[in-house]
C-alpha cells in the first residue's frame, strides 16, 4: 500500500469530505485543504454564481486547474467537490499524488446532509433524489477506479470515520 504524504478525499455531495478532512488534518498535522474554498477565493464568487455564469463546463474547467495545483503540493489533506472526478486528468492526478479515500454514502443521507448549509447548484431542482441517485450512478465508478479505500460513511461520527482513515493509513 502506498505510503501518502498527501490524502484526498472524494465522494458525492454531503459525504462528508470537508468535516471529515479537518478532521483528518488535524490528527495528521498536515494543511487542510477544500477544492470548492479554493475555486471561490480564486474567483472571488460563489460556486453557484460561477454555475449560473458559466454553466457547469465553466466550473468544471475551473475545478480540474484547482484540483492540479492543490494535488501538486505536498503534505496536505484534501477535500474535493463531488465532480472533481469526472475529468480524467482530475483522476490521474489524485490517484498518483497520494492516497484516495472515497467517503460512501446513501442518498438517503446525502439529502439529509444538503438539505441544510450551503447551495448546491446541481440539486436546484424538483427532484433532488432523482439527481442525486443519477449523479451516484454516472460517478462511483470514477470513485472506485482511483480510491486506495472506501469508506462507508452513513450514520457515523466525523472523527470514527477520521480515525478509520488514520488506522488504514499508518
Amino acid at each position: 500500500m502506498k505510503q501518502p504524504n498527501n490524502v484526498f478525499l472524494i465522494g458525492p455531495m454531503g459525504a462528508g469530505k470537508s468535516a471529515v478532512g479537518r478532521q483528518l488534518a488535524r490528527m495528521l498535522n498536515k494543511s487542510f485543504l477544500d477544492s470548492d474554498e479554493e475555486i471561490e477565493a480564486r474567483t472571488g464568487v460563489d460556486i453557484p454564481f460561477i454555475f449560473e455564469k458559466e454553466g457547469e463546463d465553466g466550473f468544471r474547467r475551473r475545478e480540474a486547474k484547482v484540483i492540479d495545483d492543490l494535488t501538486s503540493m505536498d503534505g496536505v489533506v484534501l477535500a474535493t467537490g463531488g465532480g472533481a472526478i469526472i475529468d480524467a486528468a482530475s483522476r490521474s492526478n489524485l490517484g498518483a499524488r497520494g492516497f484516495v479515500v472515497y467517503l460512501r454514502t446513501s442518498v438517503d443521507q446525502q439529502l439529509k446532509r444538503t438539505s441544510r448549509g450551503r447551495q448546491r447548484p446541481l440539486l436546484e431542482q424538483e427532484d433532488p433524489r432523482a439527481v442525486l441517485e443519477g449523479l451516484l450512478a454516472t460517478r462511483e465508478p470514477m470513485y472506485l477506479e482511483v480510491a486506495d479505500l472506501t469508506i462507508d460513511t452513513d450514520g457515523r461520527r466525523v472523527k470514527a470515520v477520521a480515525e478509520d482513515i488514520l488506522e488504514s493509513i499508518n
